[in-house]
């Protein structure tokens, strides 16, 4: 009933977020989109029925919440070792996941054929909130076994694990957003939560500002293990996102993005 629940939050909530978002790029945009959205929004929106309808075959086998049920049920992972509250349960495993995430981004960006994979998302030449629906089904596989692997060495309880799942997409939708915020609004949140600002410089063509502000959700790793950088050095305004090399409007197609790992 509980994951029933969540399930439908974790719908419901990325959607309405989605939408907000979108509106406020439009009433306070932080930068003049190259590409435009209409082609890309199309192929953003074929990216996410893809990976949904790739997302149900997985399940057959391997997802997150399989994977904290199976945990739970034999008493497997670290947390069903010994007892403890649920809200420290929570703490713990929001913490631990989402390093696991930064580390799998990380790799991402040193693995030649994992960087294969992730250049589908960088290749797009704007940033908007759509684009955090960007990513390769290739990508999305190896996404899944490894956090599912994750919550189940950890043992990691179904609700936190449905709801870190949450927490992770709507801070991806946030933080992909071409969003102007106060900066001071700004300053404040990327002490703690990546900004769009803050991630946008990830976004940059420069391939070794691709390797800085690697979170998703939390900036502490970043700053922990000296991968934080608070601005491009072409500066916000002067950034070309995207990927070197890619000058057209290629990233909008939906059959080119899918075949550019092939390539």
């Amino acid at each position: 009933m509980i994951e029933a629940g969540l399930g439908l939050y974790a719908i419901a909530i990325p959607a309405l977020l989605l939408a907000l978002l979108a509106t406020a790029e439009v009433l306070w945009p932080r930068r003049k989109l190259v590409l435009g959205r209409k082609r890309r929004w199309r192929t953003h929106a074929l990216f996410f029925v893809s990976n949904a309808v790739l997302g149900r075959l997985l399940s057959f086998f391997v997802v997150i919440g399989v994977a904290a049920t199976w945990a739970e049920t034999n008493r497997f992972g670290a947390l069903n070792v010994i007892a403890l509250p649920l809200w420290l349960e929570a703490v713990i495993a929001f913490i631990v996941l989402d390093f696991a995430v930064w580390f799998q981004h990380l790799a991402m960006h040193r693995s030649p054929l994992l960087w294969r994979m992730h250049a589908v998302h960088h290749s797009d030449r704007d940033l908007d909130v759509t684009t955090a629906l960007r990513f390769h089904p290739f990508e999305l596989i190896v996404s899944t076994f490894y956090k599912s692997a994750i919550v189940a060495l950890l043992g990691v309880p179904l609700v936190v694990a449905l709801a870190f799942e949450l927490w992770l997409n709507a801070n991806a939708l946030f933080n992909h957003s071409n969003l102007r915020l106060p900066r001071k609004l700004d300053s404040v949140l990327r002490w703690f939560l990546v900004t769009p600002d803050m991630h946008l410089v990830h976004h940059s063509t420069l391939m070794d500002e691709q390797k800085h502000n690697l979170g998703f959700a939390l900036t502490i790793w970043d700053r922990l293990f000296g991968t934080y950088r608070a601005v491009s050095i072409r500066g916000t305004d002067g950034q070309d996102i995207g990927l070197s090399g890619i000058h057209d409007d290629s990233p909008s197609s939906f059959l080119w993005s899918m075949n550019q790992p092939l390539t």
